[in-house]
């Protein structure tokens, strides 16, 4: 009875419009003062909960992703993309999708990436005759690759969310060639959607401007190759990268790139400070969830209820992929990943999937999440830059989910996209 009252009063909460944080808090409550247990239980979960060293990297990485977002590196980026790809059929789309890449490895943020890459290019495609629905939805599906890349502070919260038993290390390798194959998935669609639709293909500007771009974009794309190098050879820990991160971020924008003004510096400081209050408290209010789930053996329940329908491990993964993506149209990312990790995590593992390879399929559900009403934060952004109604970029969303949902199927039944890399260089 009281899994039932947990879950119903979540539900509610959530149709009534309660703020993800508290509707997970409130309906703890509820559940724990009907087993007449103390509240102050709860406090100690949520306090131990946000009491781990390792979560200082969540701070760090987020303001590093902000202070390059301030910075107009996204300018840079965008240069670049459009001298390699701008040349194409549908030149514009192709190169929105190689610089939201390319950015999301800068700020690890998919909100991040569709803030900066869209307040460029969605006016841009404007501008040059693209239809808004295209400009948006390009936009909005490529941001999602910053969620696979090595500054992404959600692949903590995810080795976090599993107990600490999967190296972060581990989990910044395998992100890389996912993110390559969602990143081909995404200019497959742009391209097709680009041909259907008659869009002009773009001049090549030639071998020198693409160097030049290449050149003056380097600097800021480097901060990747820190990162992932510096974990990897055991230089410093995944807490100390993103240290480095915000010190090479401060460094390049005062004094490298001189782009950085006060007002900015205290701009992204501030937004920095909100997003992690936001996430930190998500992560409090998700250890007492996870509390009461591992009380009533909510993991358990659902693998006997996933196993009364199927045994093969085919329809399980399909049916934790559904499950995801269906709870990620309702939460933002960091809330989903930590509820839903100890359920699903060792299902997932009793069939043969390794934890490595499961966060990456966390991390991509959660993402076209994130481009999915109700919630859809990326997809609000896109449209407001756009000055179009989600309704009518909804209608056209069709071939860009497929190129999502492709590289979905690809991550959860090829582990190789997800294992390759972390076994080659960790052993």
């Amino acid at each position: 009875m009281a899994l039932t009252i947990l879950c119903l009063a979540f539900l509610i909460l959530l149709l009534l419009g309660v703020p993800v944080a508290f509707a997970i808090g409130l309906s703890a409550v509820c559940a724990i003062l009907y087993e007449g247990l103390p509240i102050a239980v709860l406090f100690q979960q949520m306090m131990s909960g946000m009491n781990i060293f390792s979560f200082l990297a969540i701070p760090f990485f987020v303001f590093s992703g902000e202070l390059m977002l301030h910075g107009r590196i996204a300018d840079k980026i965008v240069a670049l993309a459009r001298n390699m790809v701008g040349h194409i059929r549908g030149g514009l789309g192709m190169s929105n999708v190689v610089a939201c890449t390319l950015f999301g490895g800068v700020s690890g943020s998919p909100v991040a990436d569709v803030s900066a890459m869209g307040s460029v290019m969605i006016p841009m495609m404007k501008k040059e005759g693209y239809h808004a629905d295209y400009a948006v939805n390009v936009t909005t599906h490529a941001s999602l690759v910053g969620a696979l890349m090595p500054t992404s502070h959600n692949m903590i919260i995810y080795s976090l969310a599993a107990g600490g038993q999967v190296s972060i290390g581990a989990l910044i390798a395998a992100g890389v060639v996912p993110a390559l194959v969602l990143t081909v998935c995404m200019l497959v669609a742009a391209y097709f959607v680009a041909v259907r639709r008659g869009y002009p293909a773009g001049t090549f500007p030639g071998y020198n401007a693409v160097w030049r771009s290449m050149a003056a974009a380097a600097p800021g794309l480097l901060i990747i190759v820190i990162i992932l190098a510096g974990i990897l050879s055991g230089v410093f820990t995944a807490t100390e990268s993103a240290a480095v991160a915000v010190i090479y971020s401060i460094t390049l924008t005062f004094f490298i790139y001189r782009t950085m003004t006060r007002e900015k510096f205290l701009k992204a400081a501030a937004r920095a400070v909100k997003t992690t209050g936001v996430v930190l408290l998500l992560i409090g209010v998700s250890t007492m969830f996870q509390y009461l789930m591992a009380l009533y053996e909510v993991a358990d329940l659902a693998g006997e209820a996933m196993a009364g329908i199927s045994t093969s491990p085919w329809v399980i993964f399909l049916m934790i992929n559904i499950i995801l993506f269906l709870l990620g149209t309702f939460m933002d990312m960091a809330s989903t990943i930590l509820i839903c990790t100890p359920i699903f995590l060792p299902i997932a593992m009793k069939y043969g999937m390794d934890p490595v390879q499961f966060g990456m399929v966390m991390l991509i559900n959660c993402a076209l999440g994130l481009n999915t009403p109700p919630v859809g934060t990326t997809q609000f952004i896109g449209c407001a830059i756009g000055g179009i109604s989600v309704g009518q970029v909804m209608r056209t969303i069709l071939p860009f989910y497929a190129a999502l949902v492709a590289a979905l199927l690809l991550v959860t039944y090829v582990p190789s996209f997800s294992m390759w890399l972390p076994r080659l260089l960790m052993g």
